[in-house]
């Protein structure tokens, strides 16, 4: 038998509870195909125990050159200019109810830990770029952007809006409901373009799904991110700043039993030119070109990885996943 940790918010406070659940074939599966062939097959996450966890030793590290802080509680580097239009516009007392659950939950399953949050502009659009290793990361840069005061929408996969009870709430808070089907991208390049030349920020996770690199590197993105920047750009006539939020640890977290608490930390990345690719967009025609598209969405990707090295205290492989072929190639 495996220990579920669920949380739920009721009486006007959350909990979190464990639940007695069988461990699932699926898992023993996962675990079995990387014994026997070091890689998972395709579709399935690398299973948790292929990384280490991010060691007390690396986070001390970090501590020396940068200024970590705790991204669970409000404003937590002391900048308090929220932006009280975008909180007033985005349901703000079930905003407020979901953001401290979630904290809540953050750091009783881990240490979570970030820094460069004085990026987050305090108004106007902007994007962020964030890696998606686990389900579970993917809450470490939304709630750290929301305690800066900012109500970023954000794109995240249709199913989760009809998940029980907090399907609802992800709408409620931002959530735009990606049809991951094809034919659907252009509709939503299209709305996360609306977004952004509405003054609104958006949050995007470039991979499309959690990474399936097998030591959980950031992999292979979809060029939608590239052509939602640049066309924004385009038609706001300036650079829309774009950050890639990076976090690393969570994959180490046993959910089943989170204690002890594992080290979390995230960067909020300083904000990434490529302004050299707007230089010629009133020649563009309808269309951005492929191949800035591409270009931008390499530059992410790559930013991403040089990042989790960081916060990793490793070197990153060469090349990247590539999630079609499910194998490395050379960039």
């Amino acid at each position: 038998m495996g220990l579920c940790f669920v949380s739920f918010y009721t009486k006007g406070r959350w909990v979190l509870r464990g639940t007695g659940v069988p461990k699932v074939r699926q898992r023993r599966a996962e675990e079995g195909a990387w014994q026997n062939g070091g890689m998972v097959s395709k579709g399935k996450p690398s299973p948790r125990r292929a990384v280490k966890p991010l060691s007390d030793a690396q986070v001390r590290k970090l501590a020396a050159e940068y200024a970590l802080v705790d991204p669970t509680r409000p404003f937590p580097i002391g900048r308090m200019e929220p932006n009280q239009r975008e909180i007033d516009e985005l349901n703000p007392k079930i905003t407020h109810r979901l953001v401290e659950g979630a904290a809540k939950v953050l750091r009783a399953s881990c240490k979570v830990r970030a820094w460069g949050l004085e990026n987050v502009p305090v108004e106007g659009a902007y994007i962020t770029c964030a890696t998606h290793v686990t389900q579970f990361d993917v809450f470490v840069p939304m709630i750290s952007i929301f305690h800066q005061g900012r109500r970023p929408r954000y794109m995240a996969k249709a199913e989760m809006a009809s998940w029980p009870l907090i399907g609802k709430w992800f709408q409620l808070v931002g959530m735009q409901p990606v049809q991951r089907r094809a034919g659907k991208a252009k509709a939503i390049e299209e709305t996360s373009i609306e977004i952004l030349t509405s003054g609104r920020p958006l949050t995007v996770w470039p991979e499309g799904t959690v990474t399936r690199d097998p030591q959980k590197w950031p992999m292979s993105m979809k060029n939608g991110v590239g052509v939602i920047a640049l066309e924004s750009s385009r038609r706001l006539g300036y650079q829309i700043p774009l950050y890639c939020a990076v976090t690393w640890g969570a994959a180490s977290i046993n959910h089943w039993w989170p204690w002890p608490r594992k080290n979390v930390v995230m960067c909020y990345d300083d904000a990434l030119d490529y302004a050299d690719l707007l230089a010629d967009c009133d020649s563009w025609g309808e269309e951005v070109p492929e191949d800035l598209a591409n270009e931008l969405t390499r530059r992410i990707r790559v930013r991403m990885t040089e990042v989790m090295a960081e916060i990793r205290g490793e070197q990153a492989p060469d090349g990247y996943w590539d999630y079609r072929t499910m194998s490395r190639v050379k960039d």
